[in-house]
């Protein structure tokens, strides 16, 4: 329970509004009230990082007392909280982009703990049993929709690319082996919640841009050279190419993925195209998110179990108190001799380095983890017969993942 959404129509004339819109408040637990930049949850969130996830387990990035506890956004109870309270323009040019925005520090009381399944039932059934259940907040869910389909069609309008890639779920019995892989299907209610999450990050980076203070981008450059290579030559060998010439943006991927979305093949082009691109990293350069179609983007919603968006949070809560906040490194990674300005930037650039290669220390040691799980789970079933998908090609062979069971290996070629 790591964020909390409202949202409202704001009609016109209302101040100087002289079109309709939408006011969107996004609450983020208030975790730099409680980790304190070095003490020793401090200390130990830098050290993990991020929370890592594992089919059964989860390590978490603080301790439980306060990811579960104190900074959860329970039901009926006072949390402090990081407001990022927007105002979005319905129509005309703007539309879906926010036009208007101000942090604060504020003190929240969640009405319903509501979960994406039973969010998107009430809205495809408003009779049904739990739109009854959450009647006392069914309008303001009806409002953030609409703010949804808004954004949506923003996001179409400046070619973020949306991969439409199938994320899986393992099931494990009680000792640990895995009973199946099931595919995990998202519906409209975890979009709305992302967008709603893209909204406040990009107000955080524009924040730290704008008041000229240091800080960490979350940044997605475009591929390289070499990449975009390799994947017209592959399309080439289909009949198929990628518009852009050298420089192609989010929106000539967007616009190709859209011209072969019902081949049998897609997934395969789709992934592809995907490992063309860069992975995307911290840093106090804003080079901005080219598969977001972003200027500028910065990690700020969940602060419980990312150590980059509590860093942004410090950055934010100094600046509302007219401060300035630089974080605390070994001091022998920073060169004698710079200017102050040179100086901080050293030390978010290490913490950007540091962090970015925590990120995937995580998701390599969770990828891990579910391949030996998974090879458990196919070595019993040598000698059957399955059918599978082609999700990629490599010099060295192709890979492939089996429908039924949703595991991908490489045969070789």
């Amino acid at each position: 329970l790591e964020d909390a959404v409202f949202g409202e129509p704001v009609e016109p004339g209302t101040g100087t509004r002289k079109r309709p819109g939408w006011r969107l408040i996004v609450a983020i637990p208030d975790v730099a009230n409680y980790v304190v930049p070095g003490n020793a949850l401090d200390v130990d969130a830098l050290e993990r990082s991020t929370s890592v996830y594992f089919p059964r387990r989860v390590i978490p990035m603080l301790p439980e007392k306060l990811s579960n506890g104190l900074c959860s956004l329970n039901e009926h109870v006072d949390r402090l909280v990081l407001v990022c309270d927007m105002v979005i323009p319905a129509t005309g040019s703007k539309a879906g982009t926010v036009q208007a925005y101000q942090f604060y520090n504020a003190v929240m009381h969640s009405h319903s703990r509501t979960t994406y399944n039973e969010v998107w039932s009430a809205l495809q059934m408003p009779h049904g049993p739990a739109a009854r259940k959450h009647e006392h907040v069914l309008p303001q869910i009806g409002n953030l929709y609409q703010l949804f389909l808004v954004f949506q069609e923003a996001r179409k309008a400046r070619g973020a690319i949306d991969f439409d890639t199938v994320e899986t779920k393992i099931v494990c019995n009680e000792v640990g082996r895995i009973e199946s892989i099931v595919p995990y299907v998202r519906n409209d209610a975890h979009k709305l919640i992302e967008e709603c999450m893209l909204a406040a990050n990009t107000c955080a980076a524009d924040f730290m841009t704008r008041s000229k203070h240091p800080g960490l981008y979350r940044i997605h450059e475009g591929p390289t050279p070499g990449r975009l290579q390799s994947l017209r030559e592959f399309l080439r060998t289909m009949g198929l190419s990628l518009g852009g010439g050298e420089t192609p943006t989010a929106k000539d991927y967007g616009e190709f993925l859209d011209s072969v979305r019902g081949r049998p093949d897609y997934q395969l082009l789709q992934t592809m195209c995907l490992r063309s691109m860069q992975q995307a990293v911290y840093s106090p350069d804003n080079m901005g998110h080219f598969g977001l179609s972003y200027p500028g983007y910065s990690h700020f919603t969940s602060p419980i179990r990312r150590y980059p968006d509590l860093l942004t949070h410090r950055v934010i809560k100094a600046l509302l108190a007219g401060e300035r906040y630089v974080p605390s490194l070994d001091e022998h990674a920073v060169v004698i001799g710079r200017t102050q300005r040179e100086h901080e930037h050293a030390i978010w650039e290490k913490m950007g380095l540091v962090l970015s290669a925590s990120e995937r220390r995580a998701d390599e040691a969770s990828r891990d983890v579910e391949a030996w799980l998974k090879c458990w789970f196919v070595k019993e079933r040598v000698g059957e017969d399955f059918s599978g998908t082609v999700t990629g090609v490599a010099s060295f062979g192709i890979f492939v993942t089996v429908d039924t069971l949703h595991v991908e290996g490489v045969g070789e070629g």
